[in-house]
C-alpha cells in the first residue's frame, strides 16, 4: 500500500438515480459527479437518503431507476464485491472471534492472495492507522476509537477503488471524532481514493470535504465547495439548514417588507414574495440614537457573560428567537433581560431567494 500504490484513481457518477422502498420514494433523481481522488461529503438530515445513496454506490441495494458509474462504466450490474467499493459503516463490525490483524487480512484472504502479500499489506494498513504492534490482540481489548481505526485499515488494505464513509465517528466522544477526521482526511489526500462521506454535521463536512452534497428529502439541494454554503446558498433550504434565518418578506416600492422590518435591497425586485435570509453574525447592535437603513428591533430574553464578550439570546418581531454576541465593554446601553435594542443588518449580507414554496 501507499501513495504510489493509488495512482490510478477514479470517477463516480451518478445518474437520475432514484430508490423506493415499498411505496416510499427515498431518491428523487439523484445526480452526482464525483471527480478522482476527490472527498465529497453527502450532508443531510436523518431519513434524507445519505445512507441508501452510498448503499446503492456500495451494490448492497438496487436503484429503482438510474445509472452509476466507475470511470465512466456502468457498474449496476456488477456485484458487490467486484465493484471496487468499500463501505465503512457507524460501527465497526469486527469479527470477535479473529485478532486484529485477521480481522484486517480478511478480505485479502477472500481473494486468495500470498501469505506474504497479505502480510505485508496488513502491517502497512495498520501503520497507516497508526496501530502497529496491535496485531494479535482482539477487538474486546480496543476502545471505539481503536476498532474504527481498525475497520478503516481493514478498508484501505484493499486499495478500493472507491472508500465510502457511513457516519463512522457518530458513536465516539468528541476528542475521538475530531482525531478520527484528522486521520481519515490525511489518509485521503495522501492516497487519493475517491471518498464519498455520509454525515449530518455541517461543521464536520465543512472541515472535511473537498465539496459538499446537500441532500433534503431525497433531493440534491446544493452541491459545491463548503464555503458556499455559508456565503452563497443557492436556496432558501440550504440556507436555513446552515444557519442562516429566513424571514417572509413581499416587495413594496424599492423595499422588501417583513415582519421583522423593512429592507432596501441593493438589486431592484420585480414584484412578489420572497424570502429574506441573513446570518445572525452579521447583525450589528446600533447604539441609542443610531439610524441604519436596514434596521430590526428585538428584544433581549437572556444575557450571557463570556467574559470580553455577551451572549445575548433575542427574540425578534415575528417571536423568532436567535442568539448574538456583541462586546462586553459595550457599557453605555443597559443590554439588559427585557430591554428593547435597534440592530442594523448591511444590505451585502442578505440572500434574497423568490417564495413559491414554504421551507421547513
Amino acid at each position: 500500500m501507499g501513495a504510489e500504490s493509488a495512482a490510478k484513481m477514479t470517477t463516480l457518477m451518478l445518474e437520475r438515480v432514484t430508490a423506493d422502498y415499498g411505496a416510499t420514494r427515498v431518491l428523487h433523481d439523484f445526480s452526482l459527479a464525483v471527480n478522482d481522488g476527490e472527498f465529497i461529503a453527502l450532508l443531510g438530515p436523518s431519513g434524507c437518503g445519505k445512507t441508501t445513496a452510498l448503499k446503492i454506490i456500495a451494490g448492497l441495494l438496487e436503484p429503482t431507476s438510474g445509472d452509476v458509474r466507475f470511470d465512466q462504466q456502468s457498474i449496476v450490474n456488477v456485484a458487490a464485491e467486484k465493484r471496487g467499493a468499500v463501505m465503512v459503516f457507524q460501527k465497526p463490525l469486527l469479527f470477535p472471534y479473529l485478532t486484529v490483524a485477521e480481522n484486517v487480512a480478511f478480505g485479502l484472504k477472500m481473494r486468495r492472495l500470498p501469505k506474504n502479500e497479505i502480510k505485508k499489506r496488513v502491517t502497512e494498513a495498520l501503520s497507516l492507522v497508526q496501530l502497529q504492534g496491535y496485531e494479535t490482540r482482539s477487538p474486546s481489548q480496543l476502545s471505539g476509537g481503536q476498532e474504527q481505526r481498525i475497520a478503516l485499515a481493514r478498508a484501505l488494505v484493499t486499495e478500493p477503488k472507491v472508500l465510502l464513509l457511513d457516519e463512522p465517528f457518530s458513536a465516539l466522544d468528541e476528542s475521538l471524532r475530531a482525531e478520527m477526521r484528522e486521520l481519515v482526511r490525511a489518509l485521503q489526500q495522501r492516497l487519493k481514493i475517491t471518498t464519498v462521506f455520509v454525515t449530518h454535521d455541517q461543521a464536520e463536512a465543512a472541515a472535511m470535504a473537498d465539496r459538499i452534497a446537500l441532500l433534503l428529502a431525497g433531493k440534491l439541494e446544493q452541491f459545491g465547495p463548503p464555503r458556499d454554503f455559508y456565503t452563497a446558498p443557492a436556496t432558501a433550504k440550504a440556507a436555513q439548514f446552515f444557519g442562516w434565518k429566513i424571514v417572509a418578506g413581499e416587495v413594496v416600492g424599492k423595499s422588501l417588507v417583513t415582519a421583522v422590518g423593512k429592507f432596501s435591497m441593493p438589486n431592484e425586485l420585480s414584484a412578489g414574495n420572497y424570502w429574506l435570509a441573513f446570518r445572525p453574525e452579521n447583525l450589528q447592535i446600533l447604539c441609542p440614537g443610531e439610524i441604519s437603513e436596514n434596521q430590526i428591533e428585538a428584544r433581549i430574553q437572556a444575557v450571557l457573560d463570556l467574559g470580553w464578550r455577551l451572549r445575548y439570546r433575542l427574540t425578534l418581531q415575528n417571536n423568532e428567537e436567535l442568539e448574538l454576541e456583541g462586546l462586553a465593554h459595550n457599557a453605555d446601553q443597559k443590554l439588559v433581560p427585557g430591554a428593547t435594542i435597534n440592530l442594523s443588518l448591511p444590505p451585502g449580507a442578505t440572500r434574497i431567494f423568490r417564495r413559491e414554496n414554504n421551507v421547513q
